[in-house]
């Protein structure tokens, strides 16, 4: 195995070693899930599904910049 290059584990998928776990893949998958939606609706209520997304995601990066998690 090259050092920094994940290996596929017994499931197909790359191991923990490269920093993405199931809960963060799942969390990603779960983003772009909403982005989907978000995408599909019109115009103005694409805005204000982004808007909501936004003020999530600012949230969220606030707990953490505190230590609240």
């Amino acid at each position: 195995m090259i050092e920094g290059n994940p290996q596929p584990d017994e499931g197909g998928t790359a191991s923990a070693q490269s920093g993405t776990t199931p809960q963060r893949r799942a969390s990603e998958d779960g983003l772009l899930g909403r982005l989907d939606v978000i995408e599909a609706q019109p115009l103005a209520q694409r805005a204000a599904g982004f808007e909501q997304l936004h003020d999530e995601l600012l949230a969220e990066l606030q707990r953490g910049d505190h230590g609240g998690s």
